[in-house]
């Protein structure tokens, strides 16, 4: 007893010394807490300092700093950024996007304390400022409060020992939920702010409703309209159209890999010893138009519009001047896989023939910039301009691995549609998209999308087939249930008001009437979902002097005079008792314009709905080209560029009925003739970025609208309505593009067809049955 009490008491004196914790009593494990460590270099994630020159950081903060917010940096605030950035973020400041952030942050702080507009570098409040954003950085990144690291790792104050949570309560403006610097999935579980229904983040983005962006070249950003539009602007307003839209193409082209030239220099290789690789790194180079003056008998690479000259020959235009351009002997790149039609942006490569004698010089307009130049161009081969990716032009190239991570460049800052930017929102839209729609993902849910196409109401048929759809729905589950229809014209056959008949209005309420009739059988489908009308070229109001021709684009909706039954359908089913308990919110019907643009979760998905019969216009203006097929030179620079353009078509073709099934089995063999000209069609409009790429004779364009119309970024998915086309799902450079055609298919057979989105996989499904 008295050898164990001896060794317990040297213990305990050993512990008072050496306090080494220990998990046994019988080691003296003291009673009172271990004093909490703080992070030292060796817990803290390496960031390797870099030193960043003011001239580096400086285009990102004009950027962020200035444009968006409306702050101005002075040389001295410029260079305290540039230290802290290098200092706190890293080599990644730019490849990852972090400067972008706390510029971002330090923007947002400052505003909310009501500082100056003009920043000074030793300003009292922009280090209190960085001294927080230091704070509440880990390993370069923001972090949330709820996303804390342990609280024996956080690191204190330079200047004090005072922890994160006391900087917050000194502070806690820097911790609003306006701030990227709160985003966390703690603050996502709060059931008022998310909901359990995507329907809640679905919006439907008219194309008067979007904002009028214009492409600066000199600065190389989007800049925003602030002018009032007019249906009726001045002739300038047209060369203002025609420049965004160029200007557009040709910033998109320059960040095409054929169009980089190479920074280091390539060795020049033997003319034997020629490799396929050398001949696939040579960047092509495009010339203006202007600069081909005195340079006959050399080769050249155009880009520029594809008009028509006064002879009725053909001409390429840029924003240099224009020439006569000779395709007799051009060929198609690829071949068969794209239209050519006047109206549209071109790449033509070929030899400039410098002749005074040609009807280009004789018609005027002076030789040089401005006009058209002598001489003719000779094209040898003709293509489109390469299309972009979405995440290309959003600047999110590592997001399939990462989605949190959003790399440097691209224009994710501009908000496009006005339902906020891809660097603001788009993270915080991701959590909301995966948290409501992951559920569903292994199973029918609330995530599809329905599209029917060329809804002729006056048609006893269509009303039947309509029937038919909605019935198929009525009979699902409540959590299953689609979000939303897409219904689009023409409602009607014939053009309304347009025949000079005193009952051409009463005729099409009437027709509505019956709509309105057909959907009160189907409430809880009504209930559940919203009903997206996009109208077509027989619709009024522009159908009733159009007389069934093409109308401009973009259109307004369907005027309320006509659609007043089919509103009181909805508020009859919204005020039923037994509602779907699914359905957080009232069902709605939305009469909006064509082109019309869905958003789910802000900017995460982008959906554009078109109605215009394109195949048959592009099938009649489509300029001759002679064939690739009796050729055996395929080694023009256009092909090589756009080697591979159809091997990056998916053709999603889904049966649902006895119809698609020899679509389906044909494509095993080879793709059949309507696969060929659905790839033909959708590579063609995705390659223009433009839903209208014709003149302004054959599809006239309002001026101060004619941004709605363009392409850029990609959708996440495309509802190209088109009557004359067989139906079809097509994915191309990411974008999926979609056609139902016909509602009723073939009326002696009594079919039904239509096209279902799903977005979560992001793909399309043509079902057709029977009714």
């Amino acid at each position: 007893m008295d050898n164990g009490s001896t060794l317990m008491a040297t213990a305990r004196d050993h512990s008072k010394t050496e306090a080494i914790p220990s998990s046994s009593p019988a080691f003296g494990t003291p009673v009172y807490p271990i004093q909490k460590t703080r992070l030292d270099g060796s817990l803290r994630p390496s960031i390797l300092p870099v030193l960043i020159p003011p001239a580096s950081l400086r285009p990102l903060a004009f950027r962020t700093v200035t444009k968006k917010h409306g702050l101005t940096l002075t040389s001295s605030a410029l260079q305290a950024l540039a230290t802290f950035v290098g200092k706190s973020c890293g080599s990644g400041w730019r490849e990852e996007g972090l400067a972008e952030k706390v510029l971002e942050e330090m923007a947002k702080t400052w505003k909310r304390n009501k500082g100056n507009h003009i920043i000074e570098g030793d300003s009292q409040e922009l280090r209190e400022i960085l001294k927080l954003l230091e704070g509440s950085m880990h390993g370069g990144r923001f972090f949330s409060q709820h996303a804390l690291p342990p609280h024996d790792q956080i690191a204190s104050m330079d200047s004090g020992n005072a922890s994160f949570s006391d900087v917050q309560r000194q502070s806690p403006s820097l911790y609003k939920g306006d701030s990227t610097v709160c985003l966390s999935a703690m603050d996502l579980d709060k059931e008022e702010d998310v909901g359990q229904d995507p329907r809640k983040w679905f919006r439907v983005v008219g194309a008067f409703d979007q904002p009028r962006l214009s492409y600066n070249p000199n600065q190389k950003h989007f800049e925003k309209d602030h002018k009032q539009p007019s249906l009726l602007p001045t002739l300038g307003h047209k060369t203002l159209a025609f420049r965004n839209r160029y200007n557009i193409v040709h910033q998109r082209i320059l960040r095409n890999e054929s169009f980089l030239t190479p920074t280091v220099a390539q060795p020049r290789a033997h003319a034997l010893q020629r490799s396929a690789s050398t001949i696939q790194q040579h960047a092509y180079k495009i010339t203006p138009i202007a600069n081909l003056l005195g340079r006959s008998g050399s080769s050249h690479v155009l880009l520029g519009l594809l008009t028509t000259s006064p002879t009725g020959g053909l001409a390429i235009s840029d924003l240099t001047g224009n020439v006569i351009l000779d395709l007799s002997h051009a060929k198609p790149v690829p071949e068969n896989g794209s239209w050519f039609c006047s109206g549209m942006i071109v790449i033509v490569d070929g030899i400039y023939e410098e002749d005074r004698s040609m009807e280009g010089l004789k018609l005027g307009g002076g030789a040089g910039v401005g006009g058209t130049i002598g001489g003719k161009f000779v094209g040898t081969s003709i293509g489109g301009p390469p299309c972009e990716r979405r995440e290309t032009s959003l600047g999110l190239g590592g997001l399939t691995h990462k989605p949190n991570i959003i790399s440097g460049g691209g224009f994710g800052w501009v908000d496009f549609l006005g339902v906020g930017s891809e660097r603001a929102s788009g993270p915080k839209m991701r959590l909301i998209e995966k948290r409501l729609l992951k559920s569903s993902a292994a199973s029918k849910g609330r995530n599809r999308i329905v599209c029917l196409g060329e809804l002729m109401v006056d048609n006893p048929k269509t009303l039947q087939a309509l029937r038919h759809v909605l019935g198929s729905y009525a009979t699902e589950k409540a959590e299953e249930m689609p979000l939303a229809f897409v219904l689009t014209g023409n409602f009607v056959t014939h053009a309304a008001m347009s025949g000079g008949r005193d009952d051409g209005s009463i005729e099409y309420k009437e027709s509505f009437d019956l709509l309105a009739s057909t959907l009160s059988e189907y409430p809880t489908v009504l209930q559940a979902a919203s009903f997206v009308f996009v109208p077509g070229d027989n619709d009024p109001w522009p159908s009733s002097f159009s007389k069934g021709a093409a109308t401009v684009v973009p259109r307004n909706g369907v005027p309320d005079l006509f659609t007043s039954r089919v509103r009181k359908a909805f508020a009859g089913a919204n005020s039923e008792a037994d509602r779907v308990p699914v359905a957080e919110m009232n069902g709605e019907a939305v009469w909006t314009s064509n082109p019309a643009r869905m958003s789910l979760f802000g900017p995460v998905q982008e959906i554009v709905v078109f109605r215009d019969d394109i195949s048959g216009r592009l099938r009649r203006s489509a300029v001759p080209l002679q064939s690739l097929r009796n050729s055996e030179h395929h080694g023009t620079s256009e092909q090589r560029m756009a080697n591979g353009d159809e091997s990056q078509m998916e053709v999603d073709v889904e049966t649902a009925g006895s119809g698609i099934g020899g679509l389906a089995s044909t494509a095993t063999k080879g793709p059949s003739q309507d696969i060929q000209a659905a790839r033909k069609l959708v590579k063609t409009i995705l390659d223009q970025g433009h839903l209208s790429p014709f003149p302004l004779s054959s599809r006239p364009v309002l001026w101060d609208w004619a941004g709605s119309l363009q392409l850029y970024p990609l959708p996440s998915a495309f509802f190209l309505v088109d009557a004359e086309s067989p139906p079809f799902a097509i994915t191309y450079e990411g974008c999926h593009v979609m056609n139902p055609g016909r509602l009723v298919a073939d009326s002696r057979k009594s079919t039904a067809r239509w096209v279902e989105y799903d977005a979560v996989t992001r793909r399309g499904t043509v079902r057709e049955e029977k009714f």
